[in-house]
């Protein structure tokens, strides 16, 4: 079957977002909940929601063993199979009010968590065509917005108008997310993908700048997801309500520009794409450490929100430069290098809060223009045989056989 054949197909594109809708709702509802929990229910201290998020992050950083679990199962059925996994931990949160149990219930949610995500990266640039791919990725952050904001308005509903308790709007929660899913297996056919994938893991020179700006990503989100949303508690006397007004700020925006973000990368290149984000990224980190204002502050944690939206032009810089056939292994690969910063950003991070919050913030801005130097290498039109402006090394191209 040729990629036109395949890619031509919209019940792919489907499936893929009837997912990420699954997988925002699910997920939404545990984060929002987290911390109430452990607090008013299980009474963990602050060592043990640490500890709690750090294992969190575990199945993150081991994303690469994806690429070994294909060996005995098809990428679509992993990503179902995953999904599953977050659902049913989900679902079984609110059954385990202790340290053991909330540990347990966290790594089980978040092994299907990363690994659907994994999935879903190498399946959507394995099944859409190149010059469609950052247009669909605005619009999966718009279905992941709707995804959050139903997960918000049950939550208000069910507990706050209905009384409902942290275990029944778990598993409620959770049992949604299978029922969906269970639609899905039912509603979709199993699909073959356009290009066989390699079954192990795969570094590649070629792959270098792609790596970097992984990385930085990861290290970038760690400081807007740690360290802004405490500032604003911190700093800034943030109650809960106001809190959750800013996350749904940014989902309402995610809703209805994220499609227009889509189009804009596709129209103007990764490069151009990539340069806004970071210029605005590095005001943003500056400003952070800076802002003595609580309204100011609150939108720039929407404004640092919003650009990060722009980073899908990572993941089509990927597909236009990569082999097809190195999907799979690249994006188990990635999300552990994205990860790295996760064990290491925080703890590290921490410590000097105590004694610099600003200094915190301008490491964030340190990391902006870096990425920013780095993107402006990514040519005009990046492919397999042309995938950076300049290299300090010789680089195969499409011809590259053998991972480095």
């Amino acid at each position: 079957m040729q990629e036109a054949d395949v890619t031509s197909d919209p019940r792919r594109a489907q499936l893929l977002l009837g997912l990420t809708f699954i997988m925002s709702m699910v997920f939404a509802t545990w984060q929002t909940l987290l911390n109430n929990f452990v607090v008013e229910v299980a009474q963990f201290d602050g060592a043990q929601i640490g500890l709690l998020q750090s294992l969190r992050e575990v199945p993150g950083f081991l994303a690469f063993t994806a690429v070994f679990v294909l060996l005995v199962i098809r990428e679509q059925a992993l990503a179902l199979v995953a999904m599953a996994l977050l659902c049913v931990g989900v679902a079984l949160t609110g059954f385990f009010p202790s340290a053991i149990g909330l540990y347990a219930t966290t790594v089980l949610m978040s092994i299907g968590f990363h690994y659907y995500e994994t999935v879903n990266q190498s399946l959507t640039l394995q099944w859409l065509p190149k010059e469609k791919t950052a247009e669909f990725m605005g619009r999966a952050l718009s279905v992941k917005a709707a995804g959050a904001l139903l997960a918000y308005a049950a939550i208000w509903l069910l507990m706050t108008g209905l009384g409902w308790d942290y275990r029944a709007m778990y598993l409620v929660s959770g049992l949604a997310g299978l029922a969906m899913l269970a639609y899905l297996i039912t509603r979709f056919p199993r699909f073959d993908n356009p290009h066989p994938q390699h079954k192990r893991l795969i570094l590649r020179r070629r792959y270098w700048l792609y790596y970097g700006l992984t990385f930085l990503s990861g290290a970038r989100r760690q400081i807007f997801m740690v360290f802004a949303g405490f500032m604003m508690v911190e700093k800034f006397g943030y109650n809960v309500a106001a809190i959750t007004g800013l996350f749904l700020i940014n989902y309402l925006f995610n809703l209805l520009f994220a499609p227009a973000i889509g189009r804009f990368v596709q129209r103007a290149g990764e490069r151009r794409a990539l340069t806004v984000e970071y210029v605005g990224l590095a005001l943003v980190f500056t400003s952070y450490a800076f802002v003595e204002n609580a309204a100011f502050a609150g939108a720039l944690y929407v404004i640092d929100h919003l650009l990060f939206a722009l980073a899908i032009a990572i993941k089509s810089y990927l597909q236009k430069i990569a082999d097809p056939k190195d999907l799979a292994a690249t994006a188990s690969v990635s999300f552990t290098i994205n990860h790295i910063a996760a064990v290491v950003i925080p703890a590290l991070l921490g410590l000097l809060w105590l004694t610099a919050p600003a200094a915190v913030f301008l490491i964030g801005t340190g990391f902006a223009l870096t990425s920013l130097l780095l993107c402006r290498n990514i040519p005009d039109h990046p492919d397999a045989d042309n995938p950076v402006r300049w290299a300090p090394i010789r680089l195969r191209a499409r011809s590259e056989q053998n991972p480095t």
